[in-house]
Parts: C-alpha cells; structure tokens; sequence
C-alpha cells in the first residue's frame, strides 16, 4: 500500500515523538548508574539515539534525540546538564545517515565511534566549565567511555536484529 506524503509526514512526526520517549525512558530509567564525582550518570539511551538518527531525517532524529536526552536531564535531579546534553547529542545525531535500506552500514558503523568521541570531549568541556578545572572533570572520561562503548554494543545489536525485520521498509518515515 503506497502511502500519500500526508500520512507519511504524519508517520514521522509520531515516530520522532515516540523516538523521544524511548530515548527519556531508557536514559532515565533503564540501567541508569549514577557517578558520584560529577553528578552525572551512565546510561544506554544513546543507543536508542543512534537508531532514531540511522531511521530519521536528521531534523528529527536532533529533535527527538536532543529532547529525550535532556529531559531526562531535567527531570532526574540534573538540570544542570539539560542544555549541554542537548547540545551535544544533537551533535551526535549528525553522525549518523538515515539514507539507505538498513540500519547499520559503514557509515553508522563509523559513526557510533564518532559519537562516542563527541560525547566524551562534549562532556569534559562542560565538566570544564561547570568545575573550572581541565583537571577534574578527567576523572569522568572512564565512565563516558563505559557509556559511549556500552552504547554502541547497544545499538549493533539492536540495530542487527532491527535489520533482519527489514524494519526501514516497514515504518515508512520520510527520508
């Protein structure tokens, strides 16, 4: 069944919105581990961006990317980090390609390092500003490396399994 510009318009805005909540719900909640020394915390939602940026044309995928992130931010006891988070996922996002038949390719293949490395320095520099210090906030890249390769383990293996349902070809986002 083909499906009018209308419809699918409409079919990405609300993948966009449910990619948000995914992505609040899985950094908020799911396998959030807090570290102590900045306040911040670990998380697996990045994995679920990297999806949402390999689906989504890349206005939306910042969309649903930057919001779920921050506001779990916002709304877990570190609204601090809200716009920095935002930001930099944002920057994430734009790694990845939603073009071609399927999830994972070499791009987003390289990309999932790339974002990785985005979240790191995007992280220290905010340490760096919050702390005043290029020292202190050296303390927190361990944990943003935990994440960032936890992440993309994540998402090759989400992203694999996504793959084998074919399913780009059967949510019908615009591209």
């Amino acid at each position: 069944m083909m499906k009018t510009n209308r419809s699918s318009a409409t079919g990405t805005y609300v993948m966009t919105a449910l990619f948000a909540a995914m992505i609040f719900v899985v950094t908020a909640y799911v396998l959030h581990i807090p570290t102590p020394a900045t306040g911040g915390y670990i998380h697996l939602g990045d994995s679920i961006l990297y999806l949402a940026a390999s689906v989504l044309p890349a206005p939306f995928a910042i969309a649903a990317g930057g919001i779920g992130e921050a506001m779990s931010d916002a709304l877990t006891g570190s609204v601090a980090y809200a716009l920095p988070t935002f930001l930099i996922k944002s920057a994430m996002v734009l790694c990845f390609s939603a073009a071609g038949k399927t999830i994972l390719h070499k791009r987003n293949a390289a990309a999932a390092v790339a974002a990785g490395v985005i979240c790191i320095a995007g992280y220290y520099l905010t340490e760096v500003v919050f702390l005043h210090s290029f020292v202190s906030p050296l303390a927190e890249i361990p944990a943003n490396l935990v994440q960032a390769s936890a992440s993309a383990a994540a998402y090759f293996l989400l992203g694999n399994a996504l793959d084998r349902l074919n399913i780009k070809n059967r949510i019908g986002v615009l591209n």
